[in-house]
């Protein structure tokens, strides 16, 4: 009998496998394709490594702002592209490599068959596997909108999966959709020299992050040659020609290739979940706090919840799992889940933003400074100055910390720490930040308060 079934090798998966094989737990892992999931395979990783090669382009594009004069430079696609399966196929490799090292046993398919009083039958081939417990952890894929003429746009259309795989750079770019992924594809052929629209039937770009600042970046990115149509309801698509309607107008753009970023749906169906009944919640598993699903010994955790599609969620569930397996209680919380857009400038946000506080009739103070108020930013960053907002309660501890700036990726866990462990403004006044670093800007805008 085994401890412990995983079915999906993401985040959740390989994390939680980790985890309980380290504590001696017996785990099966069910993966059909490579170990990481989308995250490392079709999503986070690849799209990182991407974005570092066209933030070096930039750099060296515009190094004369530093004194820094280069000629002849130039974009090798096919290179970027191969350094990002490299990057990939050594990640994929450190996954397998940590599920051998914890004892994991990693399987291909996986069909669950039914559920006893004492275990859950899991069948791969002519296997058949016995687990006390089982995670689903089969993640999220990409929405496709039933727009017309989407089907019979053959190769023009792309979801993250196909963009990654381009053999060549698109001369024109499409994308529909101005969320995370959709404006951090923008960003990648923006800056390596791709003619870049984005089309989003929001008022903004980024729904769900602090409104002002997610402005700021359309307007750095507007300057940057992307065009940008907000409010535009997108009604079909004629090929590598989109039709949307804006202002009760229609109007239509073309690109050589479109990239559809309009959302994911976690993935339910096709390994039998049916036959053991988990519930489910607006297209996701519903879980409580220990992610535990409404069948005894069956948990749930990452984008298959459909709850917060982020990997660092999706890892921290998989902890919580285990941890309570392991006897040690432990409850998710989704007070301080960052959220970052990996453009250039970075954009990174954790806890309420200012919209989210009124929607919520929350009573709070607002303070905000621009980044250059730290002098390593304004060493590293040269025209541009950002922001730093910051959300505190009537009795002073924070509530949401946002950041648009280089490198706001790497500060803003500190933010989420405070508010995980709601700190209070005195508190954060005690703590010393390094100088000359950009995170000062935190404590910065703290006494603005």
């Amino acid at each position: 009998m085994i401890d412990l079934a995983i079915i999906g090798g993401g985040p959740a998966g390989y994390v939680a496998a980790e985890r309980a094989g380290a504590r001696g737990l017996s785990v099966v892992l069910f993966e059909k394709k490579e170990m990481g999931g989308v995250c490392l395979n079709e999503g986070c990783i690849p799209t990182k490594t991407l974005l570092y090669s066209a933030k070096i382009y930039d750099n060296a594009l515009h190094g004369d702002k530093y004194g820094i004069c280069a000629e002849n430079v130039g974009v090798d696609f096919g290179r970027i592209m191969m350094r990002k399966t490299k990057t990939v196929r050594k990640l994929v490799a450190a996954v397998n490599a940590k599920m051998k090292a914890h004892g994991v046993d990693v399987v291909k398919e996986a069909y669950i068959e039914n559920r006893s009083q004492d275990s859950i039958s899991i069948r791969c081939g002519e296997n058949c596997y016995e687990a006390k417990n089982l995670l689903v952890c089969t993640g999220s894929e990409t929405f496709i909108p039933s727009i017309p003429g989407i089907a019979e746009a053959g190769d023009c259309i792309l979801t993250n999966r196909e963009i990654l795989a381009l053999k060549e750079q698109p001369d024109s770019l499409v994308v529909i959709g101005g969320g995370v992924i959709g404006m951090e594809f923008a960003s990648f052929f923006n800056s390596i020299g791709t003619k870049v629209t984005v089309v989003e039937m929001m008022p903004e770009i980024l729904p769900g992050m602090d409104t002002e600042m997610s402005a700021q970046l359309r307007e750095i990115y507007t300057k940057k040659g992307i065009v940008f149509h907000l409010l535009a309801k997108v009604t079909a698509i004629d090929g590598s020609a989109v039709t949307f309607e804006k202002d009760g107008q229609a109007e239509t753009v073309t690109g050589e290739k479109i990239l559809l970023s309009v959302g994911r749906r976690a993935v339910t169906q096709g390994f039998g979940l049916e036959n053991i009944g988990v519930e489910l919640f607006k297209g996701g598993i519903k879980v409580d706090e220990t992610m535990r699903t409404n069948v005894p010994n069956v948990f749930a955790a990452g984008d298959v919840t459909g709850f917060s599609l982020l990997a660092h969620t999706a890892s921290r569930e998989g902890e919580v799992i285990v941890n309570n397996l392991n006897g040690q209680a432990d409850t998710m919380s989704y007070r301080a889940i960052p959220g970052v857009v990996y453009t250039n400038p970075e954009f990174a946000g954790v806890g309420l933003t200012e919209e989210a506080a009124i929607a919520q009739n929350i009573a709070c103070r607002v303070a905000k400074l621009p980044m250059s108020y730290a002098g390593r930013f304004v060493a590293e960053n040269e025209g541009i100055n950002g922001l730093c907002k910051i959300l505190v309660s009537a009795d002073e501890t924070v509530l949401g910390v946002h950041m648009l700036g280089n490198p706001a990726s790497e500060i803003i866990y500190g933010a989420g720490m405070a508010i995980e462990k709601r700190m209070t403004l005195e508190e954060l006044k005690k703590v010393v930040f390094p100088h000359p670093t950009v995170s000062e800007i935190f404590k910065e805008t703290i006494f603005e308060l």
